[in-house]
């Protein structure tokens, strides 16, 4: 339903990395092995104000915009083909591995960075879902809900089980014919399609075969990569606007299959590098992909973004 979550990605990554100013960058991005009490002030204020301001920006410039009303919930389950779904998945999932990440630099145990890092992801969108609720214009969603739950519990069990992630939700984007159709929904211009346009969306969950199949000679960092995507929708559901419905083509679900890298497992002892690759690893690399659709066609792209 929201158009956010990736904003709450930017947001966050930037959260993440806001010591670039130091002047070295080496000492400064290396984990502290023992709490480091200004660290760990720096984390805790920056990230409270990140997420205040936020919120406070959000209620300001788009729920004010719209009528209020009392809490009440819709089921959207059946919109976009999921699509927003995965969005929300693949936020929840990054904004959880973004809060213990920056707990685990300040010297937090790991115990104390699951509970309250991966917590923070889905904290966030909880109170996002909440104003929702309060919108005449939206609702309150459980599929949203169960969507936000699912990302950061996929990031704590698999710290719990393996202590690495194998298993990493990634995101790419094309633009498509549909965004010209309805801009004011589905964007007017790259940034915002990137955002809202649901057929050009691609989430992919991204596995690392050299830790499924240890010893491998693979390379370390070689993925396996499935993705989701979706096509055809100029509106959430069919039956929603009858005008915009006339226009659109069969929709479809698309499921790929392709090759990526999981850049958290590039070599490197630049503390620097590593927090940058652990950054953008929620970006799916282009590579050869196989897609198979809702309508058994079956196609093959030598670079598919």
């Amino acid at each position: 339903m929201r158009r956010i979550t990736l904003l709450c990605i930017i947001l966050y990554s930037i959260n993440s990395t806001f010591g670039l100013a130091q002047a070295n960058l080496h000492s400064f991005f290396k984990p502290s092995d023992t709490i480091n009490p200004q660290r760990l002030k720096g984390v805790i204020s920056t990230e409270t104000i990140t997420t205040s301001s936020a919120l406070i920006g959000l209620n300001q410039l788009w729920y004010a915009d719209y009528a209020h009303s009392r809490l009440h919930s819709v089921n959207d389950n059946d919109e976009w083909l999921q699509m927003d779904k995965a969005g929300h998945l693949f936020s929840s999932y990054h904004l959880s591995a973004f809060g213990a990440n920056a707990l685990q630099w300040s010297g937090c145990s790991k115990k104390n960075k699951l509970i309250y890092g991966s917590t923070i992801g889905l904290t966030f969108l909880s109170a996002v879902e909440v104003l929702d609720g309060y919108s005449a214009e939206w609702g309150f969603s459980w599929g949203d809900m169960a969507a936000n739950t699912t990302g950061a519990v996929l990031y704590v069990s698999q710290e719990l089980l393996w202590n690495e992630q194998r298993i990493v939700p990634k995101f790419s984007f094309h633009t498509t014919q549909y965004a010209r159709l309805r801009p004011n929904v589905l964007g007017s211009n790259l940034s915002q399609q990137i955002l809202k346009d649901y057929n050009g969306q691609t989430y992919w969950l991204s596995a690392n075969v050299n830790s499924f199949f240890k010893p491998s000679k693979l390379p370390k960092w070689m993925n396996i990569a499935i993705g989701f995507g979706a096509d055809g929708m100029i509106t959430g559901r069919t039956e929603n606007n009858p005008f915009f419905s006339s226009k659109e083509t069969k929709r479809v679900r698309q499921f790929y299959l392709s090759f990526d890298v999981d850049l958290t497992k590039i070599h490197t002892k630049s503390h620097f590098l590593k927090t940058f690759f652990a950054v953008f690893n929620s970006i799916k690399i282009p590579a050869p992909t196989l897609e198979i659709n809702g309508s058994q066609r079956i196609k093959f792209y030598y670079l598919y973004f």
